[in-house]
């Protein structure tokens, strides 16, 4: 049964010479001669990739990637094993399925992989048996089987699962950044977390839940007629927050302004928050990226807020200096993963 791929990304395999391919069916009818009870044994990588795919990988034929060409399988490898196996059990570009050769398994398939990554800089893992996921793992199971090792009692440094004070700091470039950060490994973790299987998608959708876990459920909705303050655009719902810096110092002294950072000084300063949820699932969004326009008239000031989190609640959020006017507007430019437009969401704002 074919299996759905788990990458955007297409790698550039070739079709294998003549010689292979009757060597590959020659192969076949050995695996397969013999009594009908007998168990047929699973080859390793090595004797794969020497049989199979050196035909075309040990010199780069049909601009295959050659074995030992780390710059050629960096970004093979980055796809992750799932991907790759697909890819070559389904045939991809000139390369046939299952690389011309039929009576190659799946998990002979993986095995070949992983020995040619490694010959060529990664540090793969080659499995014992079984072969990879058909589907996406969900974020909850790759982050209880496999992150929780490291993550739930942060072990030599790393953030606790739901710690959102300490992911904020490796958020600040970015979710992009911070996976492939993981994808690549960094200080005490493992390219890929130790797995060579996990995809993109699972490193980004492990990342989220980590930094969600504990998050309660976003507010209903409320009507826009009932709450100046709250926009629906396409498929989220954006709430406006807006308090000055004078009532941040204020509140400062109590401690209950830390999550703002260094308050600025000088008048007409205010703090703008915006919150963002998933209009259908009620889930807070914590991977957008958001940029705030201030506009009084006369000027005004742009600039991308940065992620915070205080009292179990997260949203993104910045300091502007509005000027003497008494009216201004805030326009929210919001760019979700995923989703090519970027949605806008613009509030006339009038301090009380």
């Amino acid at each position: 049964m074919k299996r759905p791929l788990t990458s955007r990304t297409d790698t550039a395999f070739s079709v294998p010479a003549k010689g292979s391919i009757l060597l590959a069916v020659a192969l076949l009818l050995c695996t397969t001669a013999g009594p009908a009870s007998a168990q047929r044994k699973e080859r390793l990588g090595q004797e794969v990739v020497d049989s199979i795919c050196a035909a075309c990988h040990a010199t780069g034929k049909d601009q295959a990637p050659r074995i030992g060409d780390r710059k050629a399988w960096a970004p093979r490898a980055a796809q992750g094993l799932t991907a790759l196996t697909q890819h070559a059990i389904s045939g991809i570009r000139t390369m046939p399925a299952h690389g011309g050769a039929a009576g190659v398994s799946d998990i002979e398939i993986e095995r070949a992989i992983i020995a040619m990554v490694n010959q060529s800089g990664g540090r793969w893992t080659e499995p014992v048996g079984g072969a990879t996921p058909a589907v996406l793992r969900s974020s909850q199971q790759v982050v209880q089987g496999q992150c929780a090792k490291c993550h739930q009692e942060g072990l030599e440094g790393a953030p606790r699962i739901g710690d959102r004070v300490a992911w904020i700091p490796r958020l600040k470039k970015g979710l992009d950044s911070l996976v492939a950060s993981a994808i690549h490994g960094h200080g005490g973790m493992p390219a890929r977390g130790g797995l060579p299987d996990l995809s993109d998608e699972e490193i980004r959708g492990a990342i989220v839940h980590m930094f969600n876990f504990g998050i309660p459920l976003a507010p209903a909705p409320v009507k826009v007629s009932t709450n100046p303050y709250h926009r629906l655009v396409g498929e989220t719902d954006v709430y406006l927050g807006v308090i000055s810096a004078e009532r941040l110092r204020e509140a400062k002294t109590d401690g209950r302004a830390g999550a703002v950072g260094t308050i600025p000084g000088g008048k007409d300063v205010v703090h703008i928050n915006i919150s963002l949820a998933d209009a259908r699932s009620k889930v807070s969004l914590t991977d957008a990226e958001v940029t705030v326009k201030v506009f009084d008239g006369q000027g005004g000031e742009s600039r991308v807020l940065d992620l915070m989190a205080e009292n179990n609640a997260v949203s993104y959020g910045g300091f502007f200096r509005t000027g003497k006017s008494r009216v201004y507007t805030i326009t929210a430019q919001i760019r979700r993963p995923g989703m090519p437009e970027t949605l806008e969401a613009r509030f006339d704002y009038q301090p009380r």
